[in-house]
């Protein structure tokens, strides 16, 4: 079913990966786009647990927009192991203005 406000529907699988990602930790990243003939949000790439934030840098296409969720792992002052979960919008320079608005 679409956002009244947007028109763009998230798939079912995007929805999945995330509740993988955030309760059992199954993936560093989820990296979804937006097809514009199907209007909706799908998953476009996911990265193993053993990926690096640079491997997930490395993962965005060349002038074209993206959305991530990304489970960053980092130590506290008090030598604690936590870990966020970051959503990210990602808009390169170079991007069509048509993709930035969507």
């Amino acid at each position: 079913m679409a956002n009244a406000a947007s028109g763009v529907a998230v798939h079912d699988d995007c929805k999945l990966r995330f509740l993988e990602l955030k309760a059992k930790r199954t993936y560093r990243y989820i990296i979804v786009k937006i097809e514009e003939k199907q209007k909706q949000v799908v998953v476009e790439k996911v990265g193993e647990p053993t990926e690096t934030y640079e491997d997930f840098a490395a993962s965005f296409p060349a002038e074209e927009c993206r959305y991530c969720i990304y489970d960053f792992d980092f130590v506290t002052t008090e030598n604690c192991q936590k870990s966020k979960i970051f959503f990210i919008a990602w808009s390169h320079d170079s991007s069509r203005i048509r993709s930035k608005m969507i």
